[in-house]
């Protein structure tokens, strides 16, 4: 198959969206941007083409898809109930990088929500996805446009490596915004739970519907649970190279660090380090890589997959990254680096 490519990084081509809409509608797979990453989209509403989305990906089956919509009166028909808590977050943080668990309609296949009779619906805040969701038929599942396991794609040179010649199309949007997947929040349990971390933080979220908790699922190693939400069970963006996270105070870190690239090369690996502007600097590596800046969080999550991409395309062995507990989007960004290691974390 021969993946199209069209470049949309100056705004939405309507001729070109209109290709990818019937794409879509004739149950083909588009890879399109979205604020937080880039997405493989199918028609939620057609099983079949939810399940080349897991073939694509060589994902799990049972790992559920979120389903994209571009208009909030398009939520009814996919979903049984909406609370009214979920109203007042869509109306606060929709169009946005924010996912919320319903029961799910009739009208949604299994095939789509991983076997579960619940639903996951997000609306994302940027304008050629809206446009390509709307085009496709208003519904369009889409977990991240990467092979499973691998770090998200925060460009389409990602999506690039992983899908070539494995769907129609791939929309060229440019580099994302948040560079780190959509907040989880499931509406189905008594009180609502964060199932994954993201840009919106449970203080933003408590800020508008008052109690809220965070599933311990997030903190766990792993679960044998059948997974509510994408990534709840499976190992996630991990690169080819072994990583480890070092935690603690900032300079015994730097040593700690430091201490480990000089017995991996002793053995005869090839260490890489992630750090950041303040920090790099310090250590003692050939290769050594900028995440971002702490002052600027959102910097450390746009780079963070692509960093670990870039280790993939080097001979590195091993990484050591600092941990990035930032104020704000500290937990989503350390969620993803930890499954990333495999929960491999050395504190000092």
């Amino acid at each position: 198959m021969k993946t199209v490519i069209e470049d949309m990084c100056s705004g939405v081509d309507e001729e070109a969206i209109a290709r990818a809409g019937s794409i879509l509608k004739q149950g083909g797979l588009v890879a399109f941007p979205t604020e937080t990453v880039y997405g493989l989209g199918a028609d939620a509403l057609d099983a079949e083409a939810s399940a080349r989305i897991y073939a694509a990906k060589g994902r799990p089956s049972d790992n559920p898809l979120i389903i994209h919509i571009a208009d909030w009166e398009a939520i009814n028909y996919i979903v049984e109930e909406i609370p009214e808590q979920a109203k007042k977050l869509a109306d606060e943080y929709w169009p946005g990088p924010l996912t919320m668990i319903f029961r799910k309609s009739k009208a949604v296949p299994l095939a789509t929500t991983g076997g579960l009779q619940t639903v996951a619906v997000r609306m994302p805040d940027h304008e050629v996805a809206r446009a390509l969701i709307r085009a496709g038929g208003g519904y369009v599942a889409a977990p991240s446009a990467n092979t499973s396991g691998r770090p998200s794609p925060t460009k389409a040179s990602h999506v690039v490596e992983d899908m070539d010649g494995k769907i129609e199309m791939i929309i060229d949007g440019g580099e994302v915004g948040i560079g780190i997947e959509s907040t989880i929040i499931d509406f189905t349990e008594e009180i609502p739970t964060i199932l994954r971390p993201g840009y919106i933080n449970q203080e933003m979220i408590a800020r508008v519907i008052g109690n809220v908790r965070t599933d311990r699922g997030l903190i766990a190693d792993n679960s044998e649970v059948k997974p509510k939400a994408p990534g709840m069970k499976y190992r996630h963006y991990a690169p080819r190279a072994e990583l480890f996270i070092v935690e603690g105070q900032e300079k015994q870190v730097r040593d700690k660090i430091n201490e480990l690239v000089r017995e991996a090369a002793a053995q005869g690996k090839k260490p890489g380090i992630i750090a950041t502007e303040e920090s790099m600097g310090f250590y003692e590596c050939q290769m050594v890589k900028s995440i971002g800046t702490r002052t600027e969080e959102i910097t450390i999550s746009r780079h963070l997959f692509g960093i670990l991409r870039e280790f993939d395309n080097s001979d590195i062995s091993v990484i050591y990254s600092e941990a990035f507990e930032t104020p704000n989007m500290g937990q989503a960004i350390m969620n993803r680096l930890i499954k990333a290691a495999g929960h491999q974390i050395i504190r000092v």
